[in-house]
């Protein structure tokens, strides 16, 4: 009995087409936390140059920290292998505009939807993703 239902539990596993990731951030515990070495080590250039346009930078810099996790969270899920967050890009269509991830690892493999939001001094991201056919 054990040794079906675990057989069953691995067949759902390598089944699974679909993963949610979701991070919540607390602002002032990541603003004390920042530095220049995490922010060479986690961001690409264009979402430093998103961040830095804007007079709450830190905001943007936590928001996008808080979308690269959820999204590494959900591809972990499917995906066991390293995944760095550098190659996980959160940009916009336009400042203050809808979030997108581009996967710089496997680009093809994935559909992810993302949406950020934060109220006060919290900011929280949910990522779907669904593996391409």
């Amino acid at each position: 009995m054990n040794n079906k239902l675990l057989q069953s539990i691995k067949d759902l596993a390598l089944d699974q087409k679909f993963a949610v990731g979701n991070d919540l951030v607390f602002l002032p515990d990541f603003t004390a936390s920042f530095n220049d070495l995490f922010k060479k080590k986690i961001y690409t250039q264009e979402e430093i140059a998103y961040c830095d346009q804007f007079d709450d930078a830190m905001l943007r810099y936590a928001s996008t920290w808080a979308a690269k996790e959820a999204v590494y969270k959900a591809i972990k899920q499917i995906d066991a292998s390293s995944f760095p967050f550098k190659k996980i890009e959160i940009l916009r269509e336009k400042p203050q505009g809808r979030p997108y991830v581009i996967l710089h690892k496997n680009p093809n493999r994935f559909n992810i939807s993302l949406t950020i939001s934060h109220d006060g001094e919290y900011i929280w991201a949910l990522a779907l993703i669904e593996i391409k056919p």
